[in-house]
């Protein structure tokens, strides 16, 4: 059995789903990002596999508005708030065991909405984590793309992932598998000795977010002005940072910093939400991590 995850933006969290491997997962179930990530998967594996569903499949539902209310303030602006909501079929069906699973979990998700919602206005970084989110919610729905070009409805890691989600999604153990994640295994032996091509690496991990942006159109190519401010008792980088350009709003310049742990990368920082930590590539660093950016 194995599990296809390259080039998808969350590789290390599918590999390491599939491996049962959830002490290595760094998404928490019940955060902003899973719960939608498992959705968007029910709907996808809906609809390209739907001729692998059981006999008891299950309706996907979904919510809808059935009455809205209209507020027109004194300077002619309007707002439309719902205020009765009800579910509705999708035709789009899931196998139940894993469709309960996710359900909940929306439950417990929903739960903890007035505490969410204290933790978002209170956060000094809100606005950067937010777009973040948006980031994560656009490369879920790429991966949701690709995921089944790369992986057959009747490939058996498929039901081993999915079985697994489920778990997770539950907060119980999951099943492990007789080998380890590779990105396990690149964490546990650390980045590459000796001279990279950190430019090149800096390009492929910014192009890589770039495809998620909202506004921005990163130039690819224009990283310059590299410097390497660390490195550890190996010699590999800790901290990097760079200038590049974008096409779009501001000036079309701005700068990225990559912060390094165990010599592979941990965290990117871009100019506009310098506090905001945005996860790389699992793809790219375990590229890196091979030793195929060299010099």
């Amino acid at each position: 059995m194995e599990l296809k995850t390259e080039g998808l933006h969350f590789a290390a969290f599918y590999d390491l789903i599939f491996h049962g491997e959830f002490e290595e997962v760094e998404m928490q179930a019940e955060d902003m990002v899973f719960p939608f990530l498992l959705r968007q998967y029910l709907l996808t594996a809906g609809v390209q596999c739907k001729a692998q569903l059981p006999k008891n499949k299950v309706e996907i539902m979904e919510d809808y508005c059935i009455r809205a209310e209209e507020t027109i303030f004194a300077n002619g602006e309007r707002s439309t708030r719902c205020i009765t909501w009800g579910q509705r079929g999708t035709d789009i069906f899931a196998r139940p065991e894993l469709y309960a699973a996710f359900t909940d979990l929306e439950y417990r998700v929903s739960q903890k909405g007035i505490q969410t919602f204290l933790t978002l206005v209170t956060d000094k970084n809100g606005i950067g984590h937010s777009v973040d989110r948006m980031h994560k919610v656009n490369g879920i729905k790429e991966d949701m793309v690709n995921f089944f070009k790369l992986n057959a409805c009747t490939n058996s890691a498929i039901r081993r992932f999915e079985d697994n989600l489920r778990l997770f999604a539950l907060g119980q153990p999951g099943i492990k598998m007789n080998t380890v994640s590779k990105f396990t295994k690149m964490k546990k032996n650390g980045g590459p000795i000796g001279a990279q091509n950190l430019t090149k690496l800096l390009d492929d991990l910014i192009n890589d977010q770039a495809r998620t942006w909202m506004m921005n159109r990163y130039i690819a190519g224009s990283v310059s002005k590299l410097v390497q401010y660390q490195k550890d008792a190996q010699g590999r980088p800790i901290s990097v940072r760079a200038d590049y350009s974008f096409k779009g709003f501001g000036n079309g310049k701005g700068w990225v910093q990559v912060n390094f742990e165990n010599g592979l990368p941990k965290c990117i920082y871009f100019h506009d939400f310098p506090e905001n930590c945005k996860t790389p590539s699992g793809s790219i660093v375990a590229s890196y991590a091979a030793g195929n950016y060299a010099q």
